[in-house]
């Protein structure tokens, strides 16, 4: 069965890691179907039915996204408010269409790992961060799995950096 990786970058093409991430996923297309929201629906309207649609068709699903100003890109929050809807996602004629869908995130940071912990500037670790989305999901009853972060690309864009992500976020992907 293949996973649906729902890409939202607003830049995808000045991007470093994302852009790579979808280049990897692209050379097997039996197991991955890359969906780019900011691609899809560069005016913001999104097809909800057809989102829905999509939706049901995977028990596998990531999020892939980078992380800034503590959330995802304004077109994912506005994606869960529009698709996610009552009736559909939740609520007691839905069905609850995602129930036990395996449902994760791939998140790109600019910060390092050792910045989002008590001691450092952002204080919180990027777990307790995403909370958010866990809630969303579960409250979906999708299986919320554990996410995949890959830190530092501001400070270590090289790309060896960028190229050592691959890999991980490939057997990331494997393990879901």
């Amino acid at each position: 069965m293949q996973t649906l990786i729902i890409v939202t970058h607003p830049d995808i093409d000045s991007s470093l890691v994302n852009k790579r991430w979808i280049e990897a996923l692209r050379k097997f297309p039996d197991q991955y179907v890359v969906h780019q929201l900011h691609q899809t629906y560069p005016d913001g309207k999104i097809d909800v039915k057809a989102e829905q649609k999509l939706m049901e068709k995977y028990d596998k699903i990531v999020f892939q996204f980078p992380y800034y100003w503590f959330n995802s890109p304004w077109l994912l929050k506005k994606w869960f408010d529009e698709v996610l809807t009552h009736g559909w996602a939740y609520g007691s004629k839905s069905g609850y269409p995602l129930s036990g869908n395996k449902i994760a995130l791939a998140i790109s940071l600019g910060v390092g790992e050792d910045e989002l912990r008590p001691s450092g500037i952002y204080k919180y670790p990027l777990k307790e961060l995403t909370r958010p989305f866990e809630l969303s999901l579960e409250y979906v009853k999708a299986d919320y799995r554990p996410f995949f972060a890959y830190y530092g690309i501001e400070y270590q864009s090289t790309p060896a950096y960028i190229e050592k992500s691959v890999p991980l976020y490939l057997e990331f992907l494997k393990a879901l």
